[in-house]
């Protein structure tokens, strides 16, 4: 995924991690929570706050954005 790609994201969207894997070997799928934050001073940084089943929450922020597939409505 790209930073564009990451900044486009809105609440509700899939996102599929690329190095991790369900048990049936499916990659994981995370839910975008909440706004994605960026900031004006640094345009490289960005926050994507996520969430994963029932007690699982993650984020996805410039340092792990290349593990995350964009994906929809899977």
């Amino acid at each position: 995924m790209t930073l564009e790609q990451a900044k486009s994201l809105k609440y509700g969207d899939y996102i599929h991690n690329a190095t991790d894997t369900n048990a049936d070997g499916t990659p994981m799928r995370w839910r975008v929570t909440g706004k994605v934050k960026t900031w004006k001073r640094s345009p490289n940084r960005v926050y994507v706050p996520l969430k994963r089943g029932m007690y699982e929450y993650g984020h996805l922020d410039e340092n792990n954005i290349g593990s995350a597939i964009m994906g929809y409505g899977i």
